[in-house]
């Protein structure tokens, strides 16, 4: 057996198929590494899987807050530019904020909105961002919005009431908001002055419900999200509901209100660092930047084994997931300077691949949280106004190059050169690949192949970078994907510590799908 013949029996092991007897166009040497794609769809990729999740984090994040200009009224004009190239395909509004608000209290008119107290994350939200500005700005940014609702505060007593005032919400209430969304002739929306509905098709009942000992057991939560899911759908039998299925609730949660649901949410912040010697640490990583990329490049296997074990729960219900929370969450300064370095960024786009792999099931999915004043698990910074412009982290530097480049439907990946992490997609007759240099310090050359047909050019789209690099508002553009040429011959070298785009013209792929 040649290493050519090994190489790609190898490969089809891993990825769970061989090239068989098929055709490659652009047939490589066996002394080449090489890319091969299958061109056969796979699996529909949702365009949900580059999700941003923005919930008022008060005193400890500016956030929501921040994101507002308070004189004009209105969005901060470079959040919204930002997040037009950021291209999320839905913003979520809620978390355990949702726990102890009353949507009531943020519409109508500004000189009437309640101010509240963010029992959580400290601090006093103005509410002069509500539901119908949430809208707008996924309007604006061409996103779908998804609401999460104040589930009777998931059963934490804490958050159900402050001094004189009732915090808690049930399913009447999550209803009547539903009703004002989406419902054409809502009289108190209208009466508020928005006279067309605002149109919100995505609902979230429970957040992290099974992450605390105080709030409702598993049987009470199911229970519960059947009472929520007919009253919402009863305003609106249209709409796309989430139920809570982390922790292993996902086979009860199916069983006992399944027929309701077309979602189990779980989340997923995790630190990936050696836990009996820290190296990632606060300002550790610094002194050791090989252990640092290491640790970072095999951070993806924790990623992927939680995504496993919750496919799995799920798995006899047939029920799509949704992954409505997701980042390292290491400790340091602002949740850990390391997530504002390169190195970072290449690890969360093997996180991205893994969520690609999984798109059979995976069906809504995220990688950071959305913007604020300075936790760096955020996508997006947002400085002092005046001082300079909203710009992205690493992780949202790839999140954007994904979801600008990546097809509807997943193909397989055959064969790939060793140390690139490879997954592909296609749209009608154009591939896309996304491709990361898990090398911190080496170029990969390498060509690439599809089964029965031939690569005829393309545009490759490219961020690389020293591992170590930072970003910060004084160089918010280094990151910026560099586009080229790739020619017919299908050539290309991946540099060091790189993560790649590219879009793929063929010749001969036309009808197979």
């Amino acid at each position: 057996m040649n290493r050519r013949k090994a190489l790609t029996l190898m490969a089809g092991a891993t990825a769970g198929a061989t090239l068989g007897s098929k055709t490659l166009g652009n047939q490589v040497a066996d002394s080449e590494p090489a890319i091969e794609i299958d061109p056969k769809p796979l699996h529909e990729l949702s365009p949900h899987l580059y999700m941003q999740f923005m919930e008022p984090l008060g005193a400890t994040d500016g956030s929501v807050e921040a994101s507002w200009d308070h004189q004009a009224d209105c969005w901060r004009p470079d959040l919204i530019e930002v997040t037009r190239k950021l291209a999320p395909g839905m913003v979520r509004w809620g978390g355990i904020f949702c726990d102890f608000y009353r949507w009531r209290e943020a519409v109508g008119p500004r000189n009437r909105r309640v101010p509240i107290v963010n029992l959580l994350w400290g601090g006093i939200e103005s509410n002069q961002v509500g539901t119908a500005e949430f809208v707008d700005f996924c309007r604006q940014v061409e996103a779908d919005p998804l609401i999460c609702v104040n589930f009777e505060s998931d059963g934490r007593e804490r958050y159900m009431r402050y001094k004189d005032s009732l915090r808690t919400a049930d399913a009447q209430e999550a209803a009547a908001w539903v009703a004002y969304c989406n419902q054409p002739d809502n009289a108190e929306r209208i009466a508020n002055g928005q006279a067309s509905p605002l149109t919100v098709k995505h609902w979230q009942i429970g957040n992290e419900t099974s992450y605390d000992r105080k709030g409702f057991d598993l049987e009470t939560a199911g229970r519960k999200t059947t009472e929520f899911a007919r009253a919402m759908r009863s305003a609106d039998p249209q709409i796309k509901l989430i139920g809570w299925g982390d922790s292993g609730w996902a086979p009860r949660m199916a069983e006992m209100a399944g027929e309701h649901l077309d979602y189990l949410a779980f989340h997923h912040m995790f630190n990936p660092d050696n836990r009996q010697h820290p190296v990632l640490r606060d300002l550790e990583y610094r002194k050791d930047p090989d252990r640092t990329w290491h640790l970072l490049m095999e951070a993806y296997q924790i990623h992927e084994r939680k995504i496993r074990e919750i496919r799995d729960s799920a798995a006899d219900s047939g029920i799509p997931l949704a992954m409505t929370e997701c980042h390292f969450s290491i400790p340091g300064r602002d949740r850990c300077d390391l997530l504002s370095t390169w190195a970072a960024g290449v690890s969360y786009a093997r996180m991205l691949n893994v969520h690609q792999r999984y798109g059979d099931v995976l069906k809504i999915a995220t990688a950071a949280d959305f913007c604020g004043t300075r936790w760096n698990v955020n996508a997006v910074m947002l400085p002092v106004p005046g001082k300079s412009g909203a710009y992205m982290m690493p992780v949202a530097r790839v999140m954007s190059l994904y979801r600008r480049h990546t097809g509807q439907q997943r193909v397989d990946v055959t064969r790939s050169a060793d140390g690139l992490d490879v997954v592909a997609s296609r749209s009608g007759d154009r591939l896309f690949i996304h491709v990361v240099n898990t090398r911190r310090t080496e170029s990969i050359a390498t060509k690439i192949a599809v089964a029965g047909a031939q690569v005829a050019g393309g545009r490759v789209f490219q961020i690389a970078a020293e591992p170590e690099q930072e970003i910060t508002q004084f160089n918010p553009d280094l990151l910026e994907p560099v586009e080229k040429k790739l020619s017919a011959d299908a050539a290309w070298t991946f540099p060091a510590a790189s993560v790649t785009a590219i879009e793929i013209e063929t010749e001969g792929l036309g009808g197979k799908r």
